[in-house]
């Protein structure tokens, strides 16, 4: 038998039902533009149904709402990360080889072919009048602007190398911040729902730091079954990996770290005291995808030297474009100075050749008083250094190239030029008489003689100078590989971020708060609340009457 005022409980949970819907809506609307922020909603169902004493039937109690879930895709969030981790990777690739196409700043009129153009017309003017100071004054200006070319690109890629590494240490901390606040929230949300509760805004904070993890290392993020709650329902784990090992793992984390290398990677290449990302406990680390692979590419990348060692992908980065342009140095200045040309033969040794007079077998003008001309000179040496003259007479020692005497030995000694070294002699910048020193002549007191100068412009020309040919050449090649590598980055991260673009918007059409939606929803059970007051208004007018007013004139 059933009480008198069953109907007004049944009455009542409507009304608490139309209640927790209006909550859920306001919930909505008012997280309509947090990120991250998954729509919920009220989940009601039919109060269980009471058996009529006679037999007749089922007669309904009422709604109840059983639970507010949370409206998510978890398969778009998994495809989301994977993505994300390619386009964290290629937009720094493609940042900082735009930058290094900045620095080499070709095609312009500072650029590399600008430069080289300027010193060989100087040369050219020269064999002119070789007698001509202002013309030999002029071959040392453009000279050193041509070094000087170099010296700003390594020191820029230099530079570069360092940011880079300091990238790379910020990008581990940023890494280990959202692990510990990943570890926390898990603590939070396992809390939280061990009495069956959703922590539906837990999870969506959860989801924002792992959609920004995702875009720094490659991760593997999933709830994982460990066992059983003590109500019987699966007792899940989150947990994040990285390459299979364990980031964060519910309550627990194992840190990355930064040490740095005990010496350089690319002695010519690199700079000091770079960055090795490994575990917190000591085991290797191999980044795959994310920013940290992008800058770790592009400070250590030198097109597989030394590969296999965990430290120097075999990718274009920094110390390959360093790498090129120290040895273009180091091959032209060895063939403008000496006339030797250098290459690789079939077993892969270096071999050096003779092929021509160089400025160094040249002789120059000899300044009045003089009785020998100057000769033995290097046009282009590293940081400065001069060929130390002799104070008790005219004849030079060479500081450059020490005791080397034969063609492979003075080869040799052009290893210890870099781009960031690179520059002129200072026995041709000397205030008083560096214009003499230049070794217009193949022969000695013969000032109006310019047979070496035309040596040195022929060597311009030399198409066996580098493997791709002469000095133009061999530069152009090089920029053109930036060119490509770059415009390639460009392409890949454009096609990335417009996958991410589409699954953000897929995600946003299954968990974004749609405010008609959300209108509709409301107006819907504003009319249910307000039926079921109307209802308890009227089930309180007939308990009225029944008590105070049934049977009160027959007394």
């Amino acid at each position: 038998m059933r009480s008198s005022f069953f109907a007004l409980n049944v009455a009542t949970s409507g009304l608490y039902t139309a209640q927790r819907g209006l909550d859920v809506v306001n919930h909505n609307i008012n997280n309509v533009n947090t990120p991250g922020y998954s729509r919920q909603m009220s989940v009601q169902q039919a109060s269980p149904a009471m058996s009529v004493y006679d037999g007749t039937g089922m007669i309904g109690t009422g709604s109840d709402a059983v639970s507010i879930d949370r409206i998510h895709d978890d398969y778009l969030d998994f495809k989301y990360w994977s993505e994300s981790t390619a386009l964290g990777e290629w937009e720094v690739k493609s940042t900082q080889l735009n930058d290094i196409q900045k620095t080499f700043n070709e095609p312009s009129d500072s650029g590399f072919n600008t430069v080289v153009n300027d010193y060989f017309s100087a040369v050219q003017e020269l064999t002119k009048d070789p007698s001509s100071t202002a013309a030999r004054k002029l071959v040392i200006g453009k000279g050193v602007t041509l070094t000087k070319y170099f010296n700003t690109v390594a020191v820029h890629m230099e530079k570069l190398q360092s940011d880079l590494n300091y990238d790379v240490k910020i990008k581990v901390d940023e890494i280990n911040s959202y692990g510990k606040q990943i570890q926390q929230l898990n603590k939070q949300i396992y809390q939280a729902e061990l009495d069956d509760n959703k922590a539906n805004d837990l999870r969506d904070q959860r989801n924002v730091l792992v959609d920004k993890l995702s875009k720094l290392i490659n991760i593997q993020a999933s709830e994982v079954v460990v066992g059983k709650t003590p109500n019987g329902k699966d007792e899940k784990h989150f947990v994040i990996t990285i390459n299979g090992k364990s980031f964060v793992d519910h309550y627990n984390m194992t840190s990355l770290k930064v040490q740095q290398r005990d010496k350089k990677l690319n002695v010519d290449e690199d700079v000091d005291n770079l960055y090795d990302v490994s575990w917190e406990d000591g085991n290797t680390l191999d980044v795959r995808g994310g920013e940290l692979k992008g800058y770790l590419d592009m400070r250590d990348g030198n097109e597989g030297v030394n590969e296999g060692n965990g430290n120097s992908p075999a990718y274009k980065g920094v110390p390959f474009y360093t790498k090129k342009l120290n040895e273009f140095v180091r091959k032209f200045a060895l063939a403008m100075n000496e006339g030797i040309t250098q290459y690789t033969d079939n077993t892969g040794a270096i071999v050096y050749s003779k092929v021509c007079q160089g400025h160094a077998d040249g002789y120059g003008m000899m300044k009045p008083g003089d009785t020998v001309s100057p000769t033995g000179i290097r046009f282009f040496t590293m940081n400065g250094w001069s060929q130390k003259q002799n104070a008790q007479s005219e004849m030079y020692s060479s500081e450059f190239i020490g005791t080397a005497a034969t063609v492979d030995d003075i080869g040799k000694q052009y290893n210890n030029l870099t781009a960031k070294n690179f520059s002129v002699s200072a026995d041709l910048l000397h205030e008083e008489s560096g214009e003499y020193n230049i070794a217009a002549s193949s022969t000695s007191g013969q000032s109006e003689d310019a047979s070496n100068l035309t040596n040195m412009i022929d060597m311009r020309h030399n198409s066996h100078l580098f493997v791709e040919g002469a000095p133009e050449d061999y530069m152009k090649a090089l920029v053109s590989t930036l060119g490509i590598d770059a415009q390639q980055s460009d392409q890949i991260s454009n096609t990335q971020d417009n996958i991410i673009s589409q699954l953000d918007n897929r995600r946003a059409s299954v968990s974004g708060v749609s405010l008609d939606e959300e209108m509709a929803n409301m107006v819907k059970y504003q009319h249910a609340y307000t039926a079921a007051a109307k209802l308890i208004a009227t089930l309180g007018e007939i308990y009225d009457t029944l008590v105070n007013r049934v049977g009160v004139s027959g007394r």
